[in-house]
């Protein structure tokens, strides 16, 4: 449980320092997709179902993003994270956030 509140208050804080901006400049869509890889890595690790890190993580993304657009496209690459095998935070980067 410890492990569970530690991911999500890191990942909560990261997403924050992002969402302060009126519109999304593609720094910040390339660190949504860097703090979405580590987040789903993280829940994977943890055991979370896909149902529940498609909803906590797309809570992230629709703070973070402000231009509906760029949400599209999150939502998009979360659901392919979501659906990989893989669960590493390298591998999922380095295959979505490039």
């Amino acid at each position: 449980m410890k492990k569970t509140l530690l991911a999500v208050a890191s990942i909560s804080v990261a997403a924050f320092a992002y969402a302060n901006s009126s519109t999304d400049s593609s720094a910040l869509v390339q660190q949504q997709c860097k703090i979405s890889a580590e987040a789903v890595s993280t829940l994977k690790g943890l055991r979370y179902g896909n149902t529940a890190i498609r909803k906590d993580v797309a809570s992230l993304i629709n703070q973070s993003l402000k231009m509906p657009e760029n949400r599209v496209v999150a939502q998009r690459t979360l659901n392919q994270m979501v659906d990989d095998k893989v669960s590493d935070v390298r591998s999922l980067e380095d295959k979505y956030c490039s």
